[in-house]
């Protein structure tokens, strides 16, 4: 198992991409700390995990408050010492042309979708640097790399973790600490199969493969990039997204 004795934090654990990937890591052999601004759902997604015999903790935070971050690293620490790997999964939509785009919806999607990754990596960068080491995953997204229609929130925030990523990839990289950006496109998440099938019909005759992909097909790359196979990928941006940027 290529995370045993890892303790990574999602956030976004819930549903989708974040509970797929909370699923591998724990086949994996990762002790999981899970955090999602709906305790519910994240707190059913831990005693799953932890039923099948996965150290697990539910964790109730909303990444677009720092305060948040620190509290849940804070139990993290004092459960098992220390944070090895941090996904930054959690992730919002308030889609609308720029004409129609409120500052409100635009302000939210900022909040969680770019200030929320700085928040958790805030949160626990003082603990990979006091261990020397840590690896920190952001979802970004092939809209940011190449936009899209009605998305000018999303794709600035998928733009701007980009940039983070490769930020921190060269300041902290000396430091033991990598960085990677992986860009899901279409993905058969609960959001996408409610679109009509119209709309998904359209969507999947734009990727070669001619079908969605599956957050366990996006949860396998997380798992690699936060295993020690992949100690030499910093600075990294992947995409999941079955070619259809092609």
């Amino acid at each position: 198992m290529r995370l045993t004795n890892k303790v990574a934090l999602i956030t976004g654990a819930g549903n989708g991409i974040g509970q797929a990937t909370a699923q591998k890591f724990a086949r994996e052999g990762a002790r999981l700390a899970l955090a999602d601004l709906n305790f519910e759902k994240v707190a059913r997604v831990a005693e799953e995990i932890a039923a099948a015999g996965t150290d697990t903790m539910a964790l109730r935070a909303d990444v677009a408050r720092l305060a948040d971050m620190n509290v849940v690293v804070a139990h993290v620490l004092e459960a098992w010492g220390r944070v090895d790997v941090l996904v930054n999964n959690a992730g919002i939509t308030r889609d609308a042309t720029l004409k129609n785009m409120t500052e409100e919806h635009f302000d939210e999607v900022i909040a969680v979708n770019l200030k929320g990754v700085y928040n958790s990596t805030h949160a626990v960068l003082p603990a990979m640097l006091a261990q020397g080491g840590g690896v920190i995953l952001n979802a970004s997204s092939i809209v940011g790399l190449y936009g899209n229609f009605g998305q000018t929130n999303y794709a600035a925030t998928k733009f701007g973790v980009i940039g983070m990523t490769k930020t921190w990839a060269k300041e902290l990289g000396r430091k033991g600490i990598r960085a990677n950006a992986v860009c899901p496109g279409f993905i058969g998440t609960d959001m996408v199969r409610g679109m009509p099938e119209k709309v998904i019909a359209e969507i999947t005759s734009r990727v070669p493969e001619g079908r969605l992909g599956t957050p366990e097909e996006v949860a396998n790359v997380y798992a690699f990039l936060a295993s020690d196979e992949a100690t030499y990928v910093n600075g990294a941006v992947i995409e999941v997204s079955g070619g259809v940027t092609l």
